[in-house]
C-alpha cells in the first residue's frame, strides 16, 4: 500500500527529530507544539486528554483513521504523537484525506 502524503510528513518529523510521541512526553512539554495526531483506536478518556492538550498548546488534532498511529511512527502502543515543527505541521494538515482528518473532540463516524 503506498504512503500518503501526511505519512511522508510525518516521516520527516520522525526523521528531524520534531515529534514526541506519549500522552506523558506530550503533555511534559513546555511550549513548540504545532499539531497533535491521535490515533482512531484510542479510549475516550485519552481522547479527552487529546482535546485538553490541543486547547493547553493552541493546536489542531488530526486523527489518524485506517491504520494504527504506531504503525506510522513506528512507536509501540503510541496513541498521541506531537509535531514540534511548525512547517510540517502545517504540511500535514494541508495533505490530510480520508486516512487523516482533522478532530474537534466527540464520536467518532
Amino acid at each position: 500500500m503506498q504512503r500518503s502524503k501526511a505519512e511522508s510528513y510525518i516521516g520527516f518529523c520522525i526523521r528531524a527529530g520534531k515529534l514526541t510521541c506519549g500522552f506523558n512526553a506530550v503533555a511534559s512539554q513546555k511550549k513548540d507544539v504545532f499539531l497533535l495526531l491521535l490515533c482512531e483506536t484510542a479510549s475516550e478518556n485519552a481522547r479527552k486528554e487529546a482535546v485538553s492538550l490541543q486547547k493547553k498548546f493552541g493546536c489542531a488534532v488530526v486523527l489518524v483513521r485506517g491504520v494504527p498511529l504506531e504503525d506510522v511512527v513506528g512507536k509501540p502502543n503510541c496513541k498521541l504523537a506531537a509535531v514540534r515543527d511548525e512547517n510540517l505541521a502545517k504540511a500535514i494538515l494541508s495533505s490530510t484525506d480520508d486516512r487523516f482528518i482533522n478532530y474537534s473532540g466527540g464520536n467518532i463516524r
